[in-house]
Order: C-alpha cells, then sequence, then structure tokens
C-alpha cells in the first residue's frame, strides 16, 4: 500500500467485507477477561456447532474487551436490519443451544440474555445503566473489531489520521492540535501531550525515539492491557503520527511480559502494518520512516516511572535517574525521547482526525476528554469504563457501577493505585479530573479505582498497599528502600496489636518526610494510602493501638470468637476446629482457648445456630 487512494480503496473493501448479508456475525469476548472466565471452549463450541449444522453465512470472530467483565464470557451477535443480542456468562453448553435456537431457527434464547428472559425485552449490553453515562473514544473499537484483522480497522478510519498527518500536516501542525486539544498524559502525571512533544520536536539529533509505556504495574489496573488486547492497531498508528511529529523513526513498545494476549495481538499487529506498507520504509509514499519493536519487561513496578523503564530498554536494571536532564532532551541511548503511555496514544488518532475543538467537548477545561477507569473491589458492576471528565465520582460508583453487592455500606474508593490515596463518601460528589482527585488528597493515576465497604479494615486496605511498594521499591535512594520498609513495619505491629500509641505519630512523620525525600514518584507516593487513610480513619487506627480491635473485623490477630449461651452442644464446631481449641460436653455449651485458637473462623462457619460471634 503505497498511497492514501489505496489505503481509501482498501477501506471501502474492508466496509464490504464486514457486511452481514443475510447471515450473522458472532462475536465472542476474547480479552484477558473472558479468556479466564472459559471463553475459549465456548468460542470452539460455536464453530464447532455451526460446522455440524453446515450453516451458511455465519461468521465466528474474536474481539477484545466489551467492558461489563462481570458478565464474562460474553457472546454478541449481530444481522442486518435488527438489534445485536447480548449473551453473558455463556459455555459450551450454551453456545450449542443458541448456535441451534437463534443460528440456525432464528429465535434468541432470551434466558441467557442481560435481562433474562424477565422482561421480554432482548436488551443488548447498550441498553442497560452501566453504559448509558460512557462515552468511548479510547474504547471505541473495543468489543467491537476483530484486533487481530487489520481491514476490520482499517474499516474503522484506522490509519487516516497517519495518512493526514503524513501527507497534509507539518510536524508542527501536528503538535498544535495535539497541544490545543488539551490532551494531558494518562500515565498519571496528567502532564501536556503536545507540550512534551514541543520538547523534543527541535532538539537536533541523528536519532530520536518515541517509546509506548505499557507498563500497567497498579494491582487492580488493566486499562492499557484491554486498550492492547482489543484495538492494537491505534497505538501503532498513534506512536507512527507522534514520530513524524517530534522527527523520531524508531518506536519502542516496553510491555510487561505478564500480558501475554497483549504481547501476541501487538506482534500480529506489527506484522499486519509492515505487510500493508504502514511501517518501514516511505509509508503511504510521505518519505517518513518508522519502526516498531517491542520490549518485554519482568514486571517491576518501578519501570512504569520513564527513566527506570529507559534503563531497563538499554539492558539496564530498572532504577530511577535525578531530571534534569529529562527524556525529551536526553532519553533513550542519550538521544530525544518522547514516552507515553498506552491510554495517552489511543486518543491521538481520533484528535487528528476530528480535531481539538471536538475532544475538548469532553471533559472540563483543565482536563478534556475521558478517561478509562478499572472498577473493580467491593462493587456490583466490575469492568472498564471510559467516562467524560468531569463526572462525579457517586456516578461511577452508583450508576455505573452499580454500589457495593449484597446491601453493604460503601466505605470508600481508592483511586491510582498505590500511588493514590482513599476518597470517602464525604467527597462522592467531587467531579473527576487531576487537579480535583489531587485536591482531596488522591490522584488520577493510571486508572484503577478499587471500591472497599464496611467489611474493609482501612488500616490493612494502607498495610495491603505498602506490602506491594516495598517489594518494588528499586532500592536505589534510601527514603523509599528504608523507609517504605519502616512503614510497613509500623503497620503490621498496628495490625497485630502490638503497636504503641507514639507509634501513629512516628508513622505519620516517617511517610511525611518520605514523601518529600524520595527520588521518583514511586517513592514519593508511597506514603499515600497510609497517609490518606490515617486522615480520613483514625478512628480505625486508634482502635487497633489503644483498644486492640479491629473494628471490621479483617485483622485476624485482634479477632476472638465467642461461644454463646445460645449454644446447644452439637458438637459441629469442634469438629471443624483445626487445632483442637474448642472443648465442651455435648448438649451443653462449649468454649473456645483463646490462646490455642487461630482465628480461622472455621467454627462461625460451622455453627448452625448462629450461637458463635466474632469480636
Amino acid at each position: 500500500m503505497k498511497t492514501i487512494s489505496e489505503l481509501n480503496q482498501y477501506k471501502s473493501d474492508a466496509l464490504k467485507s464486514l457486511a452481514v448479508g443475510e447471515g450473522y456475525r458472532v462475536v465472542v469476548g476474547m480479552a484477558t477477561c473472558g479468556i479466564s472466565a472459559g471463553a475459549k471452549p465456548v468460542m470452539e463450541a460455536f464453530k464447532g456447532k455451526i460446522a455440524e449444522y453446515d450453516l451458511p453465512n455465519v461468521e465466528v470472530v474474536k474481539t477484545g474487551c466489551i467492558g461489563m467483565c462481570v458478565y464474562e464470557p460474553i457472546v454478541e451477535i449481530f444481522a442486518p436490519g435488527k438489534e445485536k443480542v447480548t449473551y453473558i456468562h455463556m459455555d459450551a453448553e450454551r453456545a450449542a443451544r443458541v448456535v441451534t435456537e437463534h443460528l440456525k431457527w432464528g429465535k434468541p434464547v432470551a434466558e441467557f440474555t442481560v435481562d433474562g428472559g424477565e422482561t421480554g425485552q432482548l436488551r443488548n449490553l447498550n441498553d442497560i445503566q452501566f453504559y448509558k453515562k460512557q462515552e468511548r473514544i479510547v474504547l471505541r473499537n473495543c468489543g467491537l473489531i476483530d484486533p487481530e484483522n487489520i481491514g476490520e480497522y482499517i474499516a474503522r478510519d484506522g490509519y487516516q489520521a497517519a495518512a493526514l498527518a503524513l501527507t497534509s500536516m507539518t510536524r508542527e501542525e501536528v503538535i498544535e492540535v495535539v497541544r490545543n486539544s488539551g490532551l494531558r498524559g494518562r500515565g498519571g502525571a496528567g502532564f501536556s501531550t503536545g507540550l512534551k512533544w514541543s520538547f523534543a520536536a527541535p532538539s537536533q539529533a541523528d536519532q530520536k525515539y518515541i517509546v509506548c509505556n505499557a507498563d500497567e504495574g497498579d494491582p487492580g489496573a488493566f486499562m492499557d492491557r484491554s486498550v492492547l488486547e482489543g484495538d492494537p492497531h491505534a497505538i501503532l498508528e498513534a506512536m507512527i503520527i507522534g514520530g513524524y511529529a517530534i522527527g523520531a523513526t524508531k518506536g519502542f513498545i516496553y510491555v510487561r511480559a505478564e500480558y501475554p494476549v497483549a504481547v501476541q495481538r501487538l506482534n500480529i499487529a506489527i506484522e499486519q502494518a509492515k505487510e500493508m506498507g504502514l511501517l518501514g520504509k516511505n509509508i503511504l509514499n510521505s518519505g517518513f520512516d518508522f519502526e516498531i519493536e517491542i520490549r518485554l519487561g519482568a514486571g517491576a513496578f518501578v519501570c512504569g516511572e520513564e527513566t527506570a523503564l529507559i534503563a531497563s530498554i538499554e539492558g539496564k536494571r530498572g532504577m530511577s535517574r535525578n531530571k534534569p536532564p529529562f527524556p525529551a532532551n536526553k532519553g533513550l541511548w542519550g538521544k530525544p525521547t518522547i514516552i507515553n503511555n498506552v491510554e495517552t496514544l489511543a486518543n491521538i488518532p481520533q484528535i487528528l482526525l476530528r480535531g481539538s475543538e471536538w475532544f475538548r467537548s469532553f471533559g472540563t477545561e483543565k482536563s478534556p476528554g475521558t478517561k478509562v477507569f478499572a472498577l473493580g473491589g467491593k462493587i456490583s458492576n466490575t469492568g472498564l469504563v471510559e467516562v467524560p471528565m468531569g463526572i462525579t465520582l457517586r456516578e461511577v460508583i452508583y450508576d455505573i457501577g452499580g454500589g457495593c453487592p449484597n446491601g453493604k455500606a460503601f466505605k470508600a474508593v481508592q483511586t491510582g493505585g498505590p500511588s493514590g490515596g482513599c476518597i470517602t463518601v464525604k467527597d462522592l460528589d467531587t467531579p473527576i479530573d487531576f487537579d480535583n482527585l489531587v485536591a482531596i488528597g488522591s490522584m488520577m493515576g493510571s486508572g484503577g479505582m478499587i471500591v472497599v465497604d464496611e467489611d474493609n479494615c482501612m488500616v490493612d486496605i494502607a498495610r495491603f498497599f505498602l506490602d506491594f511498594t516495598v517489594d518494588e521499591s528499586c532500592g536505589k535512594c534510601t527514603p523509599c528502600r528504608e523507609g517504605t520498609k519502616r512503614m510497613l513495619e509500623t503497620l503490621e505491629l498496628i495490625t497485630a496489636g502490638e503497636a504503641k500509641p507514639e507509634d501513629l505519630d512516628d508513622l505519620a512523620e516517617l511517610a511525611d518526610n518520605i514523601r518529600l525525600t524520595s527520588l521518583c514518584a514511586l517513592g514519593q507516593t508511597a506514603p499515600n494510602p497510609v497517609l490518606s487513610t490515617m486522615k480520613h480513619f483514625r478512628d480505625e487506627y486508634d482502635a487497633h493501638v489503644h483498644d486492640k480491635r479491629c473494628p471490621a473485623g479483617v485483622c485476624q490477630a485482634l479477632l476472638n470468637y465467642i461461644i454463646l449461651h445460645t449454644c446447644t452442644g452439637c458438637t459441629r464446631c469442634v469438629k471443624k476446629c483445626p487445632v483442637d481449641a474448642i472443648s465442651g460436653k455435648v448438649k451443653e455449651r462449649h468454649t473456645i482457648d483463646q490462646k490455642k485458637c487461630i482465628k480461622c473462623g472455621a467454627c462461625m462457619d460451622a455453627c448452625t445456630f448462629k450461637a458463635i460471634i466474632r469480636k
């Protein structure tokens, strides 16, 4: 493919091939979430049953994350002139029945759909509350196209933005459009993308680089992985545009090896783009050359920091360095380097095609556009959501997420992962953008949003994140290497009921010192979960330290299991206790030896009379 006219002709042909005609298009969610839920046997069952019936005009394709992970495996069926039908919680047996009743006889299986046939309406996922407040820019192709078919990407305006940039715009014009859009880096820092590009563009060097940071390491975050799995060509196209804008001819995608599906689909996409002349020499006869390579990371959280990432690509140990010099001036192998994360880059093609004003029509003045969040934890509708900046936390958690399951009360939401902080009920009406989240003591981060309910202990939550950070510290600077360990030790004393009152003040002081003196963002933000939980839930810390009690009943060392007077002496608890801590005669009240008890709760689970309580 040498010219724009050839690209447009290919797009026209691809659109025709996508037309279902008189048949069906069966789309199976085959992102990591779908695969882990059992999507592979579902897809095989569809193909096998369709072949058995020899059904004509039925196409079965894979797609990326459809969004509502709680419903996986998800299958969507498209037919001309009809509403799509979404089937949820699929398995091989259900798939066979859908082929027989829906694809062969034309009657959808209502009980497998979103409403389960209860309302008599075959609603698809787009009809439910989860999607009504979403705006999809980054995820526009995820769940719709086959990520391993470049034709389907091109049919959806793929590589049109790159063609526009390479043949109709100057480098300066490209940067100006991105800058005017107000796009801020979605990796956490929120720095202006266009401004960052403008720093590298004027630099004189024999080689410049564009790097895609796909080292997504936050616990509970899966936004970047889902984009790579569902729309890999969008990232390649964005890197071509960025390379052209700053004068780079080489790009690297730094992705963690724990993302095998993403890596596989990226490799396929790169080969397809090369075969079609969209990567390599003289792209679209523009005179611009650009190549992309994949570099696998070993899963070090610190390599999400740009200077540590650079060191890793260079074959060195992933450790941060002081800035300046900034990578835009002196980065990979000492050359000017621009590093953007996956979500940031996924916005670029649409901004160029539709314009900066279009992008600014979403979001807020200081934070235009949308943000992708991974909803997890104690939330009814776990999944991937893309919402306009400025939407409130309450809307995301309740209108989209469905609130906490089982009637439990919402307690807090942790945004920004180990680098962020917890947000409580009083701030739920805060509009989400970079500056507002910082103002209430948290941060956007890459987009993880973990909800906790009344059953969670906030001290234990802080301990969990500190345990992660201690493991992931590169060890270069003393405040992070030693300070986070001391913080974790203190939190472990608190959750074990062995801390002294003065330990709380020492913990707060240590956290503040680490925040101010660490070398890179990992150490500087590591104390955030501790500082925010101490600010909003000081009463829980005091209960652990002064009363030797965990209000949420989570910290095992502070739990006691008590047998009430209503005990009938049935001996079920005795049989279940793994350490023989329960004694008593048949048909008489039993007792628990607290010195022997390991706080496992097996006795309370076994008691059918609810005669055992946890205090």
